[in-house]
């Protein structure tokens, strides 16, 4: 089922992430998107690494896009209700291990990210903001509870995260981004904000396959190079896990969405995250089939258009020479 976007315009983004590889495809994905994306600011959280990690990741991206100027705001270190899990087996020591970054010049702004969240929405016109949270969404929850006003202002919550008809990569039943912050992610959907989700259903087909990473190599670009070497580490998880072709990239998904949604299907559906069973904890709980009848509160993509997606970020990438 695809959705109408006849009315699509330039979308106001905040970005919330937790860099890691795929989260780092996903900013450069955005800062080359110029005429959709609107980004007012990337906040970041712990997540994929601890937060003194993924706030200097992203930063190293900015500079490496050649955007010094973007703000970069740190955000919670912690969930709300549970202790940090991260994900160094996947994303390597530093989050972005393949990358060979070097240390971030530009500055780490001194507001937190929630309050960069509230004081950017209160600011806003109803209904004008899209917040695309590609890790725990720890950041949004604090966010929306410290100050309930800002509902209204937010257009969009389009997210990656949970699983729906697949397995979790985190454990059987979850998600990472959902398992790492379920608490959190519930107080997010339970706002009632139109919700937008990419699952593992949808990710998990958008696989960096040799041929595609060839793609990224020969851009001849710092950017590509990065790409390579990121997406080359990165890769070999879930190749070895799951006899994938490649690795997936999850959160370039989210702003691939904001850019082209008519690459994604989905259903309207109504679900439920698991907040209270250690054995389920993070479980993403969708009425595919309307069991309950209840009315629907996401959106969650299942598919997409996989070549149309890579030539997409391709050509995006491209931009940075």
């Amino acid at each position: 089922m695809a959705q109408d976007f006849s009315a699509m315009t330039k979308r106001a983004v905040i970005l919330d992430c937790d860099p890691g590889q795929d989260d780092a495809v996903a900013i450069l994905l955005a800062l080359a998107s110029k005429d959709d994306i609107d980004l007012l600011g990337i906040t970041t959280v712990a997540g994929n690494v601890p937060l003194g990690l993924t706030e200097s990741n992203a930063r190293r991206i900015c500079e490496l896009a050649g955007r010094p100027d973007m703000k970069v705001f740190a955000g919670a270190s912690q969930p709300l209700m549970r202790k940090l899990v991260t994900a160094e087996w996947i994303h390597g020591r530093t989050g972005l291990d393949g990358a060979n970054l070097p240390d971030p010049t530009m500055p780490l702004q001194e507001q937190h990210s929630v309050d960069f969240i509230i004081d950017t929405c209160r600011t806003a016109s109803d209904g004008s903001i899209t917040l695309c949270p590609i890790g725990p969404m720890t950041n949004l929850a604090l966010a929306f509870m410290k100050a309930p006003d800002i509902v209204p202002k937010v257009q969009e919550i389009v997210c990656m995260g949970g699983a729906v008809k697949e397995f979790g990569n985190t454990t059987p039943a979850a998600e990472f981004n959902i398992y790492v912050d379920p608490q959190a992610a519930k107080v997010v959907l339970d706002t009632g904000i139109k919700l937008t989700m990419m699952p593992l259903d949808v990710t998990h087909k958008a696989l960096v396959t040799p041929e595609r990473l060839q793609r990224m190599k020969d851009l001849n670009s710092p950017v590509g190079d990065v790409c390579g070497g990121m997406l080359d580490y990165f890769n070999r998880f879930d190749m070895t896990r799951y006899g994938f072709d490649g690795g997936p990239l999850h959160d370039p998904c989210v702003i691939a969405y904001l850019i082209k949604p008519e690459l994604f299907s989905g259903r309207n559906v109504f679900m439920d995250i698991e907040v209270t069973s250690e054995l389920t904890m993070g479980q993403t709980l969708a009425d595919w089939w309307d069991i309950q009848e209840k009315e629907p509160n996401a959106y969650i993509c299942d598919d997409l258009d996989v070549e149309g997606f890579f030539d997409l970020l391709i050509q995006r990438l491209a931009v940075f020479g």
